[in-house]
């Protein structure tokens, strides 16, 4: 089933658009502000349906905040060094907005645009298109990007999120869906008794400032260590609370399911697949009850954990990262699937 109402008006007076999809006991809200996944409603184990991501009641929040709650990050997610990088020869300047760095593209981050939505429905399953373009230069990107995001929700359990662009000359690309899980309930505390597998036997390590070194350093032994599943709340002390790239093991660009999640109050179950080479793993570590979220419920440290399936952060700034370059002759084409059950 599909609805689709206005729900507000930006400050250009352009209509601020929310997607309902519903199938079976699934149910999924979208934003044509910024593309958020503003709801997301799963049954637990004995079929009391919740809503799983943290957001904003009112769309316009999502403007006033940076916790880029549910949000299509683009052109560029997670962090470039001092915003500078270099391609053909050409040095390019972003907007520096995370100290010295650049973070999430600053202000052209394509969570802060309204996008065109389409309605559609693939075998008998609802879903939504996005579309957006983005000028040539925009953010200190060059080439002129025009690009879809495809949310379809399936009765098993299944959101696909598909991601395609192309651009008029060569550019980077990066795009990452920015939903906060927490699969007790989006106000029932913390994630730290999630219990996470990742098939990634590697991370990128950082520098104080998040920023990659270029080393890609094995998990084993360490506290980013997920191979065996574990509770999040186990050892996040000792990394200093979770916000690292994690490398996808066995990655050839075909959707391989890397993610499984669990939370044993309510036994719901999160698995997560993907055709990029990486994902970063967040906790939460900002958040600190100050983001009065739906319902009018605080947010604290931890209220949830983010799978942000992407390139390597800084990928532009290291030879030995996969690329991230897009060029004028080529599409940008890939998918992530969040699949929900419970036990």
């Amino acid at each position: 089933m599909l609805t689709k109402q206005v729900i507000g008006t930006t400050a250009d007076n352009e209509p601020i658009i929310l997607v309902t999809l519903t199938s079976g006991m699934y149910v999924a809200e979208i934003l044509s502000l910024g593309g958020v996944l503003r709801t997301l409603k799963t049954p637990d184990r004995n079929g009391v349906v919740r809503d799983i991501v943290l957001g904003f009641d009112d769309p316009l929040d999502n403007l006033r905040s940076t916790t880029y709650f549910g949000q299509v990050v683009g052109r560029f997610a997670n962090r470039i060094a001092k915003g500078r990088y270099m391609l053909d020869g050409v040095s390019y300047q972003m907007e520096t907005n995370d100290g010295q760095n650049s973070l999430h593209s600053g202000k052209s981050n394509f969570g802060w645009k309204n996008w065109h939505m389409e309605t559609f429905e693939w075998a008998g399953d609802p879903g939504v298109v996005l579309s957006l373009f983005s000028p040539d230069g925009d953010g200190g990107m060059p080439g002129a990007l025009n690009c879809t995001v495809s949310y379809v929700l399936r009765q098993n359990g299944e959101l696909l999120i598909d991601y395609e662009a192309t651009s008029s000359k060569k550019t980077i690309i990066n795009m990452t869906n920015h939903s906060y899980f927490n699969l007790g309930g989006a106000a029932s505390g913390t994630i730290l008794n999630h219990e996470v597998k990742l098939n990634c036997d590697h991370y990128l390590e950082v520098d104080d400032q998040l920023i990659p070194t270029g080393t890609i350093l094995p998990v084993a032994g360490t506290a980013f260590d997920f191979t065996s599943r574990k509770p999040i709340g186990r050892d996040i002390e000792k990394a200093g609370g979770y916000d690292h790239c994690f490398v996808i093991a066995k990655h050839n660009t075909k959707l391989f399911e890397f993610a499984n999640i669990y939370e044993p109050v309510s036994g719901r179950t999160m698995s997560v697949s993907t055709t990029l080479p990486s994902v970063q793993m967040y906790t939460s570590n900002f958040l600190c009850g100050k983001e009065i979220g739906k319902g009018g419920v605080a947010y604290p440290k931890h209220a949830g954990v983010c799978f942000e399936t992407q390139f390597f952060p800084d990928s532009p700034n290291h030879d030995n990262f996969p690329s991230c370059i897009l060029d004028s002759s080529s599409i940008y084409k890939h998918t992530t699937v969040f699949t929900f059950g419970a036990k």
